[in-house]
């Protein structure tokens, strides 16, 4: 966020849990980007504020994260000191979850395997309304095919990723592969190591489509462990991730920090994983 607007959003963030009548004296950043994550001390609850435009997918994300709950998933956990619900306050949305003090380093490969297995059994139990993957791409064509919304994008690059997304989506949907509830982005920035064990966060990313889909965000001997998994498959839907990276970093209004960087390499990464599938 910009600086002005963090400052608003840690504000909401603070006043939100104060005027439930928790004593917040600190407030800590501990991920800001489209929204912020906050850490509230000494109370110790972590607010995730986001402008009111992104109202629905926080209603969505604590709807899903209820449910998953439900059926023990291992995923981070509202706060039970509040009703499950988004609050919006000074034109932001706001969301109270348990903080979670991370252990030790990366989740080992196995670990993480194991991990994304139990999740997705918890997914086939609950029913939500989500979008299609294929959604998602969409989404990021419109914004790669219209100079517009990505004016900086090169034209041969544009024409490369609109057909590698196009290309890749259909590829994917056509394959007979059993489909259900995703995660939809459960990198290792998304896989939080604590105490209790690995648990996913940031949920508001929820589709539907293959497992091989969210198998393709994690490093690849994850994938390699995961039982049944098409391990071809995998490999196009890592250069679809790419792809669909690759065209968020070249909209007008990103934010990404160090997006300069990550439009070469976004790019680079598209190229090298569509190799690996054997495709020009």
């Amino acid at each position: 966020m910009e600086p002005l607007e963090l400052g608003r959003a840690i504000e909401a963030g603070r006043a939100t849990v104060s005027e439930a009548g928790l004593q917040v004296d600190e407030a800590i950043v501990v991920h800001d980007s489209d929204r912020v994550a906050l850490r509230l001390m000494p109370c110790d609850v972590l607010a995730r504020v986001a402008p009111s435009g992104h109202l629905a997918d926080s209603e969505f994300e604590v709807e899903v994260a209820r449910r998953l709950s439900g059926v023990g998933a291992p995923v981070a956990g509202l706060d039970a000191r509040f009703e499950p619900r988004v609050r919006v306050r000074d034109g932001f949305a706001v969301s109270l979850w348990t903080y979670y003090e991370p252990v030790g380093a990366e989740v080992a490969p196995a670990d993480y395997a194991d991990v994304f297995l139990r999740h997705h059994a918890a997914l086939r139990r609950i029913e939500v309304e989500a979008p299609h993957f294929t959604d998602r791409v969409a989404s990021a064509l419109r914004e790669v095919n219209d100079p517009e919304r990505s004016p900086e994008l090169p034209g041969p690059d544009r024409v490369f990723l609109s057909g590698t997304l196009s290309g890749l989506s259909a590829a994917i949907s056509a394959e007979d592969a059993r489909e259900q509830l995703l995660h939809g982005e459960p990198h290792p920035g998304n896989l939080l190591n604590t105490s209790g064990g690995p648990l996913f966060v940031d949920l508001a990313t929820c589709c539907r489509g293959p497992v091989e889909f969210d198998l393709a965000h994690a490093p690849e001997e994850v994938g390699r462990l995961y039982a049944g998994a098409d391990q071809d498959l995998v490999d196009r839907c890592r250069a679809l991730n790419w792809a669909l990276f690759s065209a968020w970093r070249w909209r007008r209004d990103d934010h990404m920090p160090d997006r300069e960087h990550w439009r070469v390499e976004g790019l680079h990464r598209v190229r090298a994983a569509l190799d690996r599938c054997g495709r020009d």
